[in-house]
Order: C-alpha cells, then sequence, then structure tokens
C-alpha cells in the first residue's frame, strides 16, 4: 500500500505527521489511540525523536495504516522496438485504486494521435487502449503512473503489442496467461 499514492522516500517524522493529517486526527487524538502521549508525538513528528520500529507501526495502526515493505520498482532496458528503448519494471507495478480506476487523459507525449482524449480507466476496453499506449510509448514515470501490474496480468491476453514489447514484458505475466499472439 501506498501512503497517499506516495511512492518517494520519506521520513518517519513525516510520514507519522502524514498518516495523522490524513486520518484528521488532532496530536492528543492520535497519541490517546497509539498509547503515547501527545508531547512525546510532537517530538516524533517533529525529528526530536526517532520512533522505534514497533511505536511508529503502533502510531500508524493507531490512525488507521499499517506499516508494509516492499520491493521498489526498478527499470531496465530490454531491448528496443521502432529504435525505442522498451523499459521494463523489476517487478510489476501497483497503482493506488482511485488512481487506476480514473478517468484520465494521456500527455500529448503518449497520445499525440488523440490529444486531449478522456479514457475511463474503470471501462476493461478504454484501460487496455490505456495500457497499450503505455506500454508502447510511455517513461517508467509513466508506467508508474498508469499500470497496475494486477490490472495488467487480467487484460495482457487482449491487450495487442508489438512483439518486442511483449516478449520484454512476459517473465513479468504469470504462466496461466501466457499469451502468444502480437502485432
Amino acid at each position: 500500500m501506498y501512503l497517499f499514492g506516495y511512492t518517494g522516500q520519506m521520513t518517519s517524522n513525516a510520514l507519522l505527521a502524514a498518516a495523522r493529517l490524513e486520518a484528521a486526527l488532532s496530536q492528543t487524538e492520535l497519541a490517546a489511540a497509539a498509547g503515547t502521549s501527545r508531547p512525546t508525538l510532537s517530538a516524533y513528528e517533529n525529528g526530536r525523536k526517532s520512533p522505534t520500529l514497533a511505536v511508529a507501526a503502533r502510531i500508524l495502526d493507531a490512525a488507521g495504516f499499517e506499516l508494509t515493505i516492499q520491493r521498489p520498482v526498478r527499470f531496465r532496458e530490454a531491448g528496443a522496438d521502432r529504435g525505442r528503448p522498451i523499459m521494463v519494471p523489476t517487478t510489476l507495478p501497483r497503482v493506488d485504486p482511485r488512481a487506476a480506476t480514473a478517468r484520465v487523459v494521456l500527455p500529448l507525449h503518449l497520445n499525440w494521435s488523440d490529444p486531449g482524449r478522456a479514457f475511463n480507466l474503470r471501462e476493461r476496453r478504454e484501460r487496455a487502449r490505456v495500457y497499450e499506449i503505455v506500454l508502447r510509448e510511455g517513461t517508467p514515470d509513466d508506467i508508474l503512473a498508469y499500470v497496475d501490474g494486477a490490472l495488467l496480468i487480467d487484460l495482457w491476453d487482449d491487450l495487442i503489442l508489438p512483439r518486442p514489447i511483449r516478449t520484454a514484458w512476459q517473465p513479468l505475466i504469470p504462466n496461466d496467461h501466457q499469451a502468444t499472439t502480437a502485432t
């Protein structure tokens, strides 16, 4: 789970403060729910003290979040298609559910053939079209913004992708989705 769609580096004090604010709790309310004092929580949030991992997890839990770890999504160049590098993640990215099912207008560098068109990602056919565009034209940042790994797996057999792109991404797709058709 990404805290509020945040995927970059965040200090523990900023994380605790962000969780409290997202939960719409005062320091007093969160401290009471987490079994600590308001001055101690304030010291954590302002970087004057550092909580242990267990204490940070307890505070986050009291704010309605859980502390998790996950592998970072990194990208490697896996060949080329039409002279453009094919960038493939080391693990399938996850997108916040609200963003994964939003209505989006792709930037011009992605959707240059139909600029300004809005795609409803709740609609399977439109989501497939966005994924085809992003996998063909996108940068790693575009992939992280628009492509959800679980939804990609679900769409995989239906996507129309050039063979080099399909081949580069295929190792990330579970064996029961090993489509062989390509354009």
